[in-house]
């Protein structure tokens, strides 16, 4: 199941038909556990260790910028004064609200909202993927709700 959720995500895992797959995810969760399908999935994805749509999305989306980092500009990159939002991606000036949604520009925001530690553990793609995990399979998922509505 994990695979298949996979493919291509970055390019649908925004798509208004992601939370009709969602939805089914969480039926399919509630099938293999034998629960309620009233009750939350919650502590369901995190005992059976599967990522809910939107955290695949993003380990995904975050994924592919990491190691295509060099597609991107740091803010570094275009002005030498050292702040705290150096580390952070420079998004392009874009007036389509179609390439707004793009991977691309997708990829750039969501990399920005990420915890400093994390993003200095970007060099090493292995490390970013763990550390993502984690702070995917820790964090409530009203967070995940408001990253990906801005995305």
């Amino acid at each position: 199941m994990h695979s298949i959720l996979n493919y291509g995500i970055i390019f649908w895992g925004n798509s208004t038909h992601a939370i009709k797959i969602f939805r089914m995810q969480k039926k399919i969760i509630c099938i293999m556990t034998k629960s309620n399908n009233r009750s939350s999935c919650r502590q369901l994805f995190k005992k059976l260790r599967i990522l809910p749509l939107q955290s695949q999305y993003i380990l995904s989306l975050l994924s592919f910028v990491v190691q295509n980092k060099d597609q991107f500009t740091n803010n570094l990159e275009i002005h030498n004064i050292n702040t705290r939002y150096n580390m952070n991606l420079h998004p392009p000036l874009l007036n389509l609200t179609l390439s707004q949604k793009g991977v691309h520009y997708s990829g750039i925001r969501l990399f920005n909202h990420l915890r400093g530690h994390i993003k200095h553990l970007a060099g090493d793609i292995n490390l970013f993927k763990l550390a993502l995990k984690t702070f995917c399979g820790h964090t409530p998922f009203i967070k995940y709700k408001n990253i990906y509505k801005q995305s």
